[in-house]
């Protein structure tokens, strides 16, 4: 499944990928997260995983000394310390940017959802898959 994702810095959309139990989730959390299904029905990703599983959240933001600590504790406030499995940043090819993705073990869909949320609402996160 493909979702538009609108970038919080310059509105342009870009694509996230769905596939399943061991996915990247959609970050928009403006709405419900739901679209209509094939049979006008409301479709939700996040019913079709098998839980507990890993799950990779993943975060945009400037490269700065603070990012990727900022990102881990809003994930670390819906986990455990043995749910987050793991953590690991990336820059972006000229430096400016960074991605940090963790692991987690999921619980349910409420606790991705919840994590999403913080994360969009935090200022310094400019995008998440």
């Amino acid at each position: 499944m493909h979702e538009s994702m609108p970038d919080k810095k310059n509105g342009r959309d870009h694509a996230s990928t769905d596939t399943g139990k061991s996915a990247s989730g959609n970050g928009d959390m403006r709405g419900n997260g739901r679209g209509n299904g094939s049979d006008g029905s409301d479709y939700d990703p996040f019913d079709y995983i098998d839980y507990p599983c890993r799950f990779e959240i993943k975060a945009m933001g400037e490269h700065n000394s603070r990012f990727a600590a900022l990102v881990q504790n809003i994930v670390s406030k819906h986990t455990s310390k043995e749910d987050l499995l793991a953590a690991r940043t990336r820059p972006s090819r000229h430096g400016k940017y960074v991605s940090v993705t963790c692991i987690i073990r999921a619980r349910n869909k409420d606790q991705i959802r919840a994590i999403y949320a913080d994360l969009y609402a935090c200022p310094d996160v400019l995008m998440t898959l």
